[in-house]
């Protein structure tokens, strides 16, 4: 049996992706009360994998997250989009009258503001983690609290919905890394998409550069990203995602990209399967 890192608890998002991406396998949750609880618990490998937010369609994309992939060098095996629906639970016999505080993880509350701001008069407390607070109103019986969690949270710990699908824009999703020790000499078979880092020269056109050769290779770039390096002022360290249907292009775009003198330290963080295409 795998034993899966997750940030959260039974019930949270971070399960679901779980039970999405590990179809027909049977794992146990390991789970963590942080992100970097989780990066760490992969690193030393005291778990199989983890499964980890790295964005969403409504706050972005948690930078935290990079920094932690890097940090405990971790390698993305596969991803997963999952479509993110929060709900207001409460412990039951309440009304929303009843409510003087709302309880949920900081990324829920911003998928969720237009609700929030709708409701000026509760008071908004950042928890853990969404299930967790909602397993927190649960166990203790608590009046007066909600939570903004899942569906599955709240047949999970006994929780009546008070209002449904509360998220600020109705096609709401997250996108999950599944993560692994870089030691791991685990390949996977088939990959058509890669999760790349490196550093530019801070100089004229560096940027440009790379994104040219990516282009005119014509690979399709989804995603670029650019994090502060901490204690070096105005520099970055960017992270890009590519698709591509011929490796052979792939390797010709990294080839061409290593040679660019203003380019340092091109990394692969990972090579796996398009998680938007699911078989």
């Amino acid at each position: 049996m795998k034993k899966i890192a997750i940030q959260g608890v039974k019930g949270c998002f971070h399960h679901a992706a779980v039970s999405a991406y590990f179809v027909g396998c049977k794992y146990k949750l390991i789970e963590c009360s942080s992100f970097r609880r989780l990066a760490f618990y992969v690193a030393k490998s005291d778990v199989d994998f983890g499964v980890m937010a790295i964005e969403n369609t409504i706050a972005g994309t948690i930078l935290m997250n990079y920094s932690l992939l890097s940090e405990y060098n971790l390698k993305i095996i596969g991803e997963v989009y999952m479509p993110i629906q929060h709900h207001l639970m409460v412990y039951p016999g309440q009304d929303i009258e009843d409510i003087k505080e709302i309880y949920s993880h900081p990324m829920a509350l911003l998928q969720c503001e237009s609700f929030i701001d709708s409701h000026s008069d509760i008071k908004i407390s950042e928890y853990s983690d969404t299930a967790a607070a909602a397993k927190y109103i649960a166990i203790h019986k608590k009046k007066g609290l909600a939570a903004i969690a899942s569906e599955n949270a709240a047949e999970e710990y006994g929780l009546e919905i008070l209002y449904k699908n509360i998220q600020t824009i109705e096609r709401n999703f997250t996108r999950f890394f599944i993560i692994k020790n870089f030691s791991d000499k685990e390949e996977n078979d088939y990959f058509n998409k890669a999760s790349l880092r490196f550093k530019i020269l801070h100089t004229t056109g560096s940027l440009s550069q790379i994104l040219s050769i990516i282009s005119n290779i014509g690979i399709n770039m989804t995603k670029i990203q650019s994090i502060p390096i901490i204690q070096r002022p105005w520099e970055y360290t960017f992270y890009v995602d590519v698709i591509f249907n011929n490796i052979n292009d792939y390797e010709k775009m990294k080839q061409r990209m290593q040679n660019i003198p203003c380019l340092h330290k091109l990394s692969v963080m990972g090579e796996y399967k398009n998680g938007r295409i699911r078989s």
